[in-house]
């Protein structure tokens, strides 16, 4: 057999196919890996990876046309031994399918393919050398390097590939400095883990300080550093009181404050509040001169709110039923103009209307010398303000707020609450200046053709600026005021192309079986106020014939008997050790999967500090979302973040009986009668129901119908334009 085969010519053993060179037999499934990750690139025979054709032209130049010269280069060479070039082919081939699977993927562009063939080459050439690869890593971006070390790990690994892995997690770290931790905790003896301790401390302090807290290598060298920043940070992690310590860390760092200060406040809420405080003032004031960040600005803000909240507003608010205001305000006694300011506009998910009008509010000019309000605007150095005028709209003292400065100045100060929105962080701002205005044409026609006016010059200039962001902002907010003008009839939905505000059909409420599902959340309160609010729901079904009520200790089910299928689930609002209700919230969850139950239909009864667990569960099905008295921004943002498409109406009060019920009644006898939820009518029927009961009248003033909330149809509208 051996003779026979050596008596075959030599170039039977060679394969002349479709290409324009011959190819070795043993090397011609190489070649054709190679051809067929080409071919995934094409469609009809061309590149059209991305909407940009000088891209797709220079991606088919480097990945079809000069691959296959380099390809056949390859082949060609005569230096090259035949497992030298397999070797190489093989190399091609991963380098495509690295392309392929990448492109379109985070850290990678289709741009990139240039780069990519020309650094394969270059490092082809560097390995026949047997010299190192890490040249062309390091001169390469981090998407480029990754490919072509996973290029030369066969058959023999380049010197190159170790080395050059650690110059990419650098290059990884670089260009993500969020990731820097995650990425030492798995790698604490890099080489230049010290180094980038300094740069993770810098970008974000907190989770430096998380890490400094833990256990290990990591958590050692962080102890261990000799940065200044570094070690403050990990003097606060060691120390019991460390989260006490960090909203200050600027300021010691700066020698302003000093450990043994907080100390001697940090016990003490309201002297610890004042503190805070007057620690952001200075913050917001050095970063208007410097324009350098602040370490910790986050932390200070986040245990700001968390004092207001827990110590303040919690307490006034649990005493609304107090008549003598002395009594239900004591708390407040001694807080300066500013600390009252910064309650408002960090309270605003909480702050009842009657702790507001009648408690905050009036007394932060009380205790002004000058009662001026754009004297306090400046004192606390415009920090908020947006904010705040938002909620003066909202609780209707904005005429008096800007009647308390000179008209210029009023004006001056409604033009800066409209411009420049496209460069603010995030929705925040933009949300406000939505919600703010369906108050303000209420109570002041004039500031809302005024505040109009403002934002379609801000439409033309950012038309004209080509900011897009810009651009989609303010259309959507002309939109929005426009809109509740009756007479110009304008349809939201058709507009901004986003899905009915004024009416919620009855058939997007059904399951795939016709039944409507509601999910209620209750919580067991030590004021007892969360078992009330279900003794009071349960009174709308309880003895009626048109319902049936079934119950286990955990929760209970009511369904409708006549009309249309309605099914209703409500936790038990238990109280005890170990959260029952809790626990009774996650049987029903668990029930309601279980037997594939989607509620489209969610209320949130209790308090609006419970309010995130109620979020934690909400299902994503849901398209009517009632949250009481929790409709600040964040809430209306983590909402349409779990579903997008939810109608949410919420009160400026707490909820009440006299108002929920009703509301509830209303949507559940259109729901059985198979209608669909029209918010209009059903609000002019609410209007009329309330009309003559002022106590009623006003506690129903307070609640946002879905057609009103301009806030939510804002961050719906602006995801969609965005494709958010």
């Amino acid at each position: 057999m051996l003779i026979f085969y050596l008596l075959i010519p030599v170039y039977q053993l060679l394969a002349q196919t479709s290409y324009p060179y011959v190819v070795a037999r043993d090397r011609m499934l190489f070649h054709d890996n190679v051809d067929k990750e080409q071919k995934k690139l094409l469609k009809d025979g061309s590149v059209r990876l991305t909407k940009d054709e000088s891209i797709n032209l220079q991606i088919e130049d480097a990945l079809i046309r000069r691959l296959d010269d380099f390809q056949e280069a390859i082949e060609n060479d005569s230096v090259l031994t035949g497992n030298d070039k397999k070797k190489y082919l093989r190399g091609l081939e991963f380098m495509l399918r690295g392309f392929n699977q990448n492109w379109n993927k985070k850290d990678y562009s289709p741009s990139q393919a240039p780069a990519l063939l020309n650094a394969y080459i270059d490092a082809t050439e560097l390995d026949r050398q047997k010299k190192s690869i890490q040249p062309i890593i390091t001169a390469n971006e981090w998407g480029v390097g990754k490919i072509i070390v996973e290029c030369f790990l066969l058959p023999t690994e380049n010197p190159g590939v170790q080395p050059s892995r650690i110059e990419l997690l650098m290059k990884y770290m670089t260009n993500h400095p969020e990731e820097i931790l995650t990425v030492l905790s798995r790698n604490p003896d890099l080489p230049f883990v010290d180094s980038l301790i300094v740069v993770a401390a810098r970008y974000n302090p907190n989770r430096l300080y998380d890490y400094a807290q833990g256990t290990g290598r990591l958590a050692y060298r962080i102890r261990n550093h000799n940065d200044v920043l570094v070690k403050a940070i990990a003097r606060m992690a060691n120390s019991k009181s460390g989260q006490m310590y960090f909203p200050f860390l600027d300021n010691i760092l700066k020698g302003k404050i000093s450990f043994a200060e907080i100390d001697s406040v940090k016990n003490n809420d309201f002297a610890y509040y004042r503190l805070l405080v007057r620690t952001r003032l200075d913050y917001v004031e050095q970063t208007m001169i410097t324009k350098q960040p602040i370490w910790a600005m986050d932390a200070i803000l986040d245990k700001m709110s968390h004092k207001a909240r827990e110590y303040f507003i919690r307490e006034i608010n649990a005493l609304h039923v107090q008549e003598n205001l002395n009594i239900r305000f004591k708390r407040l006694e001694g807080l300066s103009p500013q600390e009252l300011y910064y309650l408002c506009v960090l309270g605003e998910d909480e702050i009842y209307t009657s702790s507001y009008v009648n408690g905050v509010y009036p007394r932060i000019f009380e205790r002004m010398a000058n009662p001026r309000a754009d004297s306090l605007l400046i004192s606390v150095h415009g920090d908020y303000f947006r904010k705040f005028i938002k909620m003066a709209a909202g609780y209707n003292t904005l005429n008096d707020f800007l009647g308390r400065m000179d008209k210029e100045n009023a004006n001056t100060l409604m033009k800066a609450f409209v411009i420049g929105l496209e460069k603010t962080k995030g929705l925040e701002d933009a949300v406000d200046v939505a919600d703010s205005y369906s108050s303000i044409v209420d109570k002041n026609s004039e500031l809302a053709a005024f505040v109009l006016r403002e934002v379609e010059w801000n439409l033309k200039k950012n038309a004209s600026d080509n900011n897009r962001r810009g651009v989609v902002i303010y259309h959507i907010l002309k939109s929005l005021f426009e809109s509740t003008d009756t007479t110009k009839k304008i349809d939201l939905s058709a507009t901004l192309g986003i899905p009915p505000v004024y009416n919620v059909s009855y058939s997007s409420l059904v399951d795939d079986t016709g039944r409507v599902v509601q999910q209620v959340f209750f919580y067991g309160d030590e004021d007892k106020d969360g078992q009330h609010s279900f003794v009071n729901f349960m009174g709308m079904f309880r003895g009626r014939p048109e319902w049936k009520i079934s119950e286990n200790p955990q929760w209970v089910s009511i369904t409708s008997t006549k009309g249309k299928p309605v099914w209703i689930f409500a936790n038990k609002p238990l109280l005890g050790p170990d959260d029952p209700d809790a626990k009774a919230q996650a049987k029903l969850g668990e029930y309601l999967a279980a037997r594939k139950l989607l509620p489209t239909v969610v209320i949130h009864r209790g308090h609006s500090y419970h309010l995130k667990y109620t979020l934690e569960q909400l299902a994503p099905t849901a398209k009517i979302v009632v949250l009481g008295s929790c409709g600040g921004y964040n809430n209306l943002n983590d909402v349409l973040t779990i579903c997008q498409d939810a109608h949410i109406i919420s009160s400026k009060q707490v909820g009440t009986k006299t108002v929920n019920e009703p509301i509830l009644q209303a949507i559940n006898a259109d729901l059985a009668a198979g209608k669909n939820i029209d918010w209009i009518e059903m609000w002019h029927d609410l209007s009329a129901r309330f009309h003559n009961n002022a106590a009623a009248r006003e506690k129903f003033d307070d609640y946002i119908p879905p057609y009103k909330n301009l806030g939510a149809i804002f961050i719906k509208a602006y995801r969609k334009a965005m494709g958010d």
